[in-house]
């Protein structure tokens, strides 16, 4: 006979497990506890079976019937409904841990070590900000491309193309990690290429002219700070490195003798060993530099300054400290 609703309700647990059968494998699962649960029997390649469609009440008679009509065409179709069920459960699984921002920050784990630590906060923010919000939940196989473009639209809208552009290069390199590890099919971003309007570079304001220059270098020899910041300034364009690495500079790194200034290369933007040919004027200088700053470091921050050097210079130097980078900025302008 089969189940009805007045039946199931009234139907109390015993000692032992208790089925109320509805027919074609369904039935129901009282257990002694009072659990009740949907079952559903089948044969599959010689085999009995049994796999479980849900809990009553919430799972009422009618959807019971339902799911096992579901199964019972599995079966008759040659699948086995305990192994598709299985599949599926994969499948979920897979689509998590698989989605956009689960990608996006493995291959960042995998490639920021290379990267200089800036570059990585910067370029990790700007996902954060403008595509995981709407993409990052998302299996990274299932987006589409108009997807990603209105992502960036949405930046191109607020005024920062560049950054847009950016935020397109950065997906593009997500996706080929993406297809080398097996989690999507190809890169779609190379389907936007040229949706979005070309980025003008904006150029800084430079000195351009001859006067420009020499008026800058009169302006370095014409400092009246520190002696350890005037040297720094008359140096800088002599040797035409990034400020950072001049004024981290070590004393066991230069050879006066050979003329030669080696920065290692974690100190590089790109990472590898840099060779700074020495003038006579640059060695000059740096012979005068080295005892203000002690045998170990040029450094224009920490203790380096011998007690001869007045200590109005000592209380000056972190303010003094900012004139190199200016400069940096200056001499990066007229190259």
């Amino acid at each position: 006979m089969r189940l009805s609703t007045a039946k199931i309700q009234n139907a109390t647990a015993q000692k032992k497990t208790v089925r109320l059968f509805d027919g074609r494998g369904l039935y129901l699962e009282i257990a002694p506890t009072g659990s009740r649960w949907w079952r559903f029997k089948y044969r599959f390649a010689g085999k009995e079976k049994r796999i479980s469609l849900g809990v009553y009440p919430d799972v009422g008679l009618k959807k019971a019937r339902d799911r096992r009509d579901e199964m019972r065409k599995l079966v008759a179709d040659g699948i086995d409904p305990s192994a598709a069920r299985k599949q599926q459960k994969l499948m979920a699984l897979d689509a998590t841990a698989n989605t956009f921002e689960a990608v996006a920050r493995e291959w960042f784990e995998k490639h920021s070590a290379n990267w200089e630590a800036s570059y990585s906060v910067k370029l990790l923010a700007r996902l954060e900000a403008n595509v995981f919000p709407w993409l990052g939940d998302r299996p990274i196989r299932d987006i589409k491309p108009p997807e990603l473009l209105s992502v960036l639209r949405r930046v191109e809208s607020r005024g920062v193309l560049e950054t847009a552009h950016r935020l397109m290069n950065y997906c593009g390199n997500i996706y080929r990690y993406a297809v080398a590890t097996g989690r999507a099919e190809r890169d779609i971003s190379s389907d936007l290429r040229g949706a979005l309007p070309p980025s003008t570079p904006q150029h800084h304001a430079s000195v351009t002219d001859p006067e420009g220059v020499a008026a800058l270098l009169r302006a370095i020899d014409g400092y009246r700070g520190s002696n350890v910041t005037r040297y720094a300034l008359q140096l800088a364009p002599l040797v035409f490195v990034r400020p950072g690495e001049l004024r981290k500079a070590e004393w066991s790194e230069i050879d006066l003798e050979a003329g030669e200034w080696r920065i290692p290369a974690e100190r590089t933007k790109m990472k590898a060993k840099h060779i700074v040919p020495l003038s006579s004027q640059a060695v000059a200088i740096l012979r005068a530099l080295q005892p203000l700053t002690g045998k170990r470091a040029l450094r224009l921050s920490g203790r380096t300054q011998p007690r001869a050097v007045h200590e109005r210079e000592h209380r000056q130097r972190r303010f003094e400290a900012t004139r190199l980078e200016r400069l940096g900025n200056d001499r990066a302008r007229v190259s």
